[in-house]
């Protein structure tokens, strides 16, 4: 192997996908290679045999469960919000032709023991037991001024400055009880915890939008999922990386990365055979994420750990109106907690399961020694579960920018029930390697050899 690539990229996980897929784009000769023999790296969906190897080594599928090919089951829980940044990267490079997607059918919240679709439509809001008459008036007037508001005319702004004034501000401003608070800060805001109420009030005026305007483009809810699970996003992102002369190697076991007597990046060595690249880029389980003793290239976020159970069920989750997909948000304060509780479901319609057949995936931040009691009271509402697989994963950060020795690590992915900072991951890393920003250009489409 004496060819010398630009780019080697570790691990294909989706933002090691669509930075390869970017960087093929723009030119650079790019070498993608994996460890696993299958695409998606932790962001992978498995089917029923393999999931089963992976947390039950020694146990075969159940029969009753259907064919093994029907199955795709995500590592990583998480839909792609109809208006955000993901949609962007999809439609401007052009990977939406390799995907179909299917909307979410619902997004709910639990308050007081029981859970209540988030509204969708005007009537929805208006029959919602998530407010009392009085408390829905001013909730409306809240929304009102969110969507009027233009930053050039001080009329629509009430005396308020979103970048200045706290989000605690904006609440008290309109009367609003902490119960609704809540659904807006997690259900919609999609914040974790409650520490984004007392900072300036911009981004969660930003991520409410956000949540509204992709609402509005389908109605029902504001998520959409790909069809065969997330584990088709990198492959997709890898497809754009082939068209561009990207190379791919899986399965291929990675057991140096070699560097010279400055501590700058050299290659990559894989058995006898050394790679050389100006760059890598990789996820952090490339760089001894859990070996403290490889120079510590990468730390342990302040938030720890994730624990996700992976359910199997027989029924949809009770509740939902019998939605053959959802999302479920448990906000912090209804359970003593310091972090929210994420359910998100698929099923048969999304071609992830056999029929009659749902997966549930539970999500949370670790907050004790007992992850698994943590997710009980999501647990609880998914009514009868035919198996599960928990698991719990360190989340990692890289500890320097890479910019000093060529190696760029990418970060875990976090509890989050959506793309966003995945991709905002992707425009961080991109600028660190490429010391620019990444502008979006509409691609011209080059027609497939």
């Amino acid at each position: 192997m004496d060819e010398e690539y630009d780019v080697i990229v570790l691990g294909t996980g989706l933002t090691e996908c669509i930075l390869s897929g970017l960087l093929s784009v723009e030119g650079k000769k790019v070498l993608h290679m994996d460890r696993n023999d299958y695409y998606g790296g932790d962001s992978a969906s498995l089917n029923l045999t393999q999931l089963y190897r992976k947390f039950r080594e020694d146990q075969a599928p159940p029969a009753d469960l259907g064919r093994d090919r029907d199955y795709a089951v995500d590592l990583v829980p998480k839909f792609i919000i109809a208006s955000g940044e993901l949609t962007k990267i999809l439609v401007h490079t052009d990977v939406t032709r390799y995907l179909e997607f299917k909307q979410i059918a619902g997004s709910f919240v639990y308050r007081d023991g029981k859970i209540s679709k988030v509204p969708s439509t005007e009537m929805e809001a208006v029959r919602s037991p998530l407010m009392g008459l009085f408390e829905k008036r001013r909730a409306k007037k809240f929304f009102e001024f969110l969507q009027g508001w233009k930053d050039d005319d001080p009329a629509t702004h009430q005396g308020i400055d979103l970048d200045r004034d706290s989000m605690k501000t904006v609440y008290e401003k309109f009367g609003l009880e902490p119960g609704t608070q809540d659904f807006i800060g997690h259900a919609m805001a999609l914040y974790l915890d409650d520490d984004y109420i007392t900072k300036p009030a911009r981004p969660t005026y930003d991520r409410i939008v956000l949540y509204t305007s992709s609402m509005a483009r389908y109605g029902k809810s504001p998520y959409i999922y790909p069809l065969y699970g997330l584990g088709e996003l990198p492959q997709s992102f890898a497809r754009l990386s082939a068209i561009y002369g990207g190379t791919y190697m899986l399965d291929k076991p990675i057991d140096e990365i070699v560097t010279d007597s400055d501590g700058k990046f050299v290659g990559v060595r894989s058995g006898p055979d050394t790679v050389k690249a100006k760059q890598v880029i990789g996820d952090p389980s490339y760089f001894g994420a859990g070996k403290a003793s490889e120079g510590g290239k990468v730390r342990v976020l302040e938030e720890g750990k994730v624990v996700r159970a992976i359910c199997v069920l027989k029924h949809p989750i009770p509740g939902t109106e019998d939605a053959d997909s959802c999302q479920i948000i448990i906000p912090q304060n209804q359970v003593g907690r310091r972090n929210d509780i994420y359910i998100a479901m698929v099923s048969s319609t999304h071609n992830v399961c056999a029929k009659d057949v749902y997966i549930a995936i539970v999500s949370t931040i670790v907050e004790t020694d007992k992850p698994e009691q943590e997710i009980a009271p999501a647990l609880q509402l998914l009514g009868g579960v035919y198996d599960k697989f928990v698991s719990v994963t360190s989340l990692y950060t890289p500890t320097s920018t890479g910019e000093g020795d060529n190696i760029f690590i990418t970060r875990s992915y976090d509890a989050t029930s959506h793309f966003e900072t995945v991709v905002d991951d992707v425009h961080n890393v991109w600028k660190r390697v490429t010391g620019k920003d990444l502008v979006l250009k509409k691609r011209e489409v080059e027609v497939e050899q």
